[in-house]
């Protein structure tokens, strides 16, 4: 074990809390593995051994954010998004392979999946365009949490009025997912899109939401006005 690695889970478990530890198990339908931290705690973490290590090369930096995802600990995979999130600036072509093979090996509930997947995935796309292409490959993967990263990925992006037709289109291919985890993802792509593109995110609410499960349907509009609300959420069939 790399002598970063075993700072870090000394102090991760210093600094656990039992209370939090049986709250934050709370929101989760799936059984996490956790200390017990509030986020904020581990963020200053992992900024501070960011310092110590940021000047390794980057293939030694993802073998330590491997190793941290191996442990199975929910804040463990924090500490994996902001040092994967911190390398933006030199990610690569081939990097796609790596993160890949993490959120399908690896990550096992919403925060993790979400925490990984907005940042360095929305960054790595960003830099990368053309492999939207991929996440719309992983549509169709039997992981959800795979399923539920395709429409993630694109959160940041779509909030800032980018990839607007890409993120229908993965909508699409997610519509009538029966996961909630998945139908929550795409949800909120959808309303993250509506920020830019009111009219055309309700255009496809309206055209899908016989199909569209209703919790994606509520996180899709939850940003339209009240009008456009209301006539979303009518029964008309």
């Amino acid at each position: 074990m790399d002598p970063v690695i075993s700072q870090i889970r000394q102090e991760l478990a210093a600094q656990a809390d039992p209370d939090i530890q049986k709250t934050s198990k709370r929101f989760f339908k799936e059984d996490i593995v956790c200390y017990g931290m509030k986020t904020a705690t581990v963020i200053a973490i992992a900024k501070k051994y960011w310092k110590e290590i940021k000047g390794r090369p980057k293939p030694k930096i993802f073998t330590l954010c491997e190793e941290l995802y191996q442990s199975g600990y929910m804040e463990e995979s924090f500490i994996v998004s902001e040092w994967a999130h911190a390398l933006s600036g030199k990610y690569e072509r081939e990097d796609l392979a790596i993160f890949q093979r993490w959120i399908d090996t690896y990550i096992t509930n919403w925060a993790s999946c979400d925490g990984f997947c907005n940042h360095t995935m929305g960054d790595f796309i960003e830099q990368y365009p053309e492999y939207i292409d991929e996440l719309k490959r992983w549509t169709q993967s039997k992981n959800r949490w795979m399923r539920r990263a395709a429409a993630v990925s694109l959160i940041v992006p779509a909030k800032h009025g980018k990839f607007l037709e890409e993120s229908m289109e993965i909508a699409s291919l997610l519509l009538t997912d029966k996961d909630d985890m998945v139908q929550k993802g795409y949800g909120w792509l959808l309303k993250e899109a509506s920020r830019k593109h009111t009219d055309e995110v309700f255009t496809y609410v309206m055209k899908n939401k016989r199909q569209m499960p209703r919790t994606a349907l509520r996180y899709a509009i939850e940003k339209m006005p009240k009008d456009l609300k209301a006539e979303a959420m009518k029964k008309d069939w």
